[in-house]
């Protein structure tokens, strides 16, 4: 199922979970291609944000631990771009960013993120059904007695 329109926190989930590759061939090839109007407004920073997790049984949430993350935002044509990933890839961190611009400022290659955005997806549902499958034989059915 095409992801045509996402939120921007839908769409900063997806960019971070794509692989580095992903995000650096794409805005390679837009820069390239020519893609205009593009400032660093903050550039790749490290540092830590405390993850909070929220236990199955109870549903209570509670701090897990500090996790090391990179951020960036840019501006393309006045329009702000911000990724935030796991790890110190300095590098996918501002491509994930500028990709999160190019969709903001609505610039023709829009399409090319928001594909880019539904492999993620499909990766995603592939690996979540692949384990459910591996898990299934493990599932404990009662039976009412009468």
């Amino acid at each position: 199922m095409p992801v045509t329109t996402l939120t921007t926190e839908t769409r900063a989930e997806l960019l971070a979970a794509a692989t580095p590759e992903e995000l650096t061939e794409l805005t390679e090839r837009l820069i390239s291609a020519g893609l205009e109007g593009l400032t660093v407004v903050k550039p790749p920073k490290t540092g830590l944000v405390v993850m909070q997790v929220r236990e199955p049984v109870a549903e209570e949430r509670f701090f897990l631990g500090e996790v090391l993350v990179t951020e960036c935002t840019v501006d393309l044509d006045g329009a702000l771009g911000w990724s935030m990933r796991e790890g110190d890839d300095r590098v996918a961190a501002l491509a994930g960013a500028v990709l999160d611009a190019v969709v903001a400022a609505a610039h023709p290659a829009a399409p090319e993120v928001l594909a880019l955005c539904d492999r993620v997806v499909a990766r995603r549902d592939a690996a979540r059904l692949a384990e459910w499958d591996e898990i299934a034989s493990t599932v404990v059915e009662f039976e009412d007695l009468p």
